[in-house]
């Protein structure tokens, strides 16, 4: 006896045609969305592309569309939690998409032009549809926006900087301005929260940890920092940093610490470091000096990373939203393609739409310390 058995190979566009009674051309204009198809040969082959589970290849659309459905993306920060968490975003809706996601990675503080315009000049012959460039430091951005490239861009950075955005701007020709988008996390905003919650909970003198200046989150984040604590008559004293790191971050507390000991004066109620790696080395330095969080000193960081919620006393910290930053990466980037709605932003500044951040308090802020 013979049994039929169901094989497993991928239904190819003749048999979506055969079954919907039209020809293999007619299917690939479905497919493409082409106008020169009418609403019921449409549905009919929609519900032939439904029964039989077809998918179509990413070289048959490339061929009918004269697309690659290849996105370029350049990006800097490999080794730090926002870029990876923004890239993966990124990528997982380029899929969803139907859309490929070429990488490559760059030294964030160390690109030069030269550097940068090579790897689109590699993507350019890969016929690439589209770039998206994740710029966390100013060399970067610079890079970005001097890249002569004619595809439609879409910058990740941040609203601040040793170069403004309207500067940045100013790099790009005005018809590929028209192909340009930048997007971004409201960092100045999430700052502007944390102070407010410090001034909330009584706290009039503060240290903040500032991060490497290169970086446009740094800088973003200091000059909230600045204006706002201004705003509500706390008395800050900036700790300049040279790097993100939990080392150098636990030195220069230690530092402080045995400072304000020697000068007989109380440590500041709260210290606010400009990332949660800071934040780490920062606590640990309190600990060892047998200070209390947050009854003598309350902390709080930035980027809600990956077990800051088990940190003793949990930490309170700022929790950008990396996966809609990608999310809205990539929508800029089917908008400029023509594949989507223009983006709808909650807020925007210099040209940058901007995803919220969420402060989450926690246990290591508490109420100012009486001094």
């Amino acid at each position: 006896m013979v049994t039929s058995r169901k094989t497993s190979k991928r239904p190819s566009m003749f048999e979506v045609a055969k079954l919907a009674g039209v020809s293999h051309q007619t299917v690939s204009r479905v497919i493409n969305d082409s106008p020169d198809v009418s609403d019921a040969t449409r549905a009919r082959v929609q519900e032939a592309i439904k029964q039989l589970g077809y998918r179509p290849s990413n070289s048959a659309r490339a061929l009918a569309s004269r697309r690659s459905r290849t996105i370029g993306l350049i990006a800097g920060g490999l080794k730090f939690f926002g870029p990876i968490s923004a890239i993966t975003s990124i990528e997982s809706m380029a899929r969803d998409h139907g859309l490929f996601m070429s990488v490559m990675m760059v030294h964030e503080a160390l690109c030069t032009q030269a550097d940068f315009d090579n790897l689109c000049d590699t993507f350019i012959e890969q016929n690439v549809d589209a770039f998206i460039f994740l710029t966390p430091t100013d060399v970067m951005f610079a890079a970005a926006c001097r890249a002569k490239v004619n595809q439609p861009r879409v910058i990740v950075t941040s609203t601040h900087g040793q170069m403004t955005v309207r500067e940045g701007l100013s790099l790009i020709s005005s018809d590929n301005k028209r192909r340009t988008a930048m997007v971004g996390i409201d960092q100045w905003g999430a700052m502007g929260e944390v102070v407010r919650l410090l001034a909330e909970y009584g706290h009039k003198s503060a240290l903040y940890f500032a991060g490497p200046n290169e970086w446009r989150d740094a800088h973003t984040r200091l000059d909230a920092w600045r204006k706002n604590a201004a705003i509500h008559s706390i008395d800050a004293q900036i700790v300049r940093c040279h790097t993100w790191d939990a080392d150098e971050a636990y030195a220069q507390m230690n530092h402080i610490i045995d400072e304000y000991g020697r000068a007989g004066r109380p440590l500041p109620t709260s210290v606010v470091s400009a990332n949660d790696s800071q934040a780490v080395g920062i606590c640990r330095a309190l600990h060892e000096h047998g200070v209390r969080i947050p009854q003598d000193v309350s902390v709080v960081g930035f980027d809600d990373m990956s077990g800051m919620d088990n940190m003793y006393p949990p930490l309170t910290t700022v929790r950008p939203d990396f996966e809609g930053l990608g999310v809205a990466a990539m929508r800029e980037v089917l908008r400029l393609l023509g594949e989507g709605d223009e983006a709808s932003f909650l807020n925007s500044q210099h040209g940058v739409g901007l995803i919220p951040a969420q402060v989450m308090i926690r246990r290591s802020l508490g109420p100012a310390a009486h001094r």
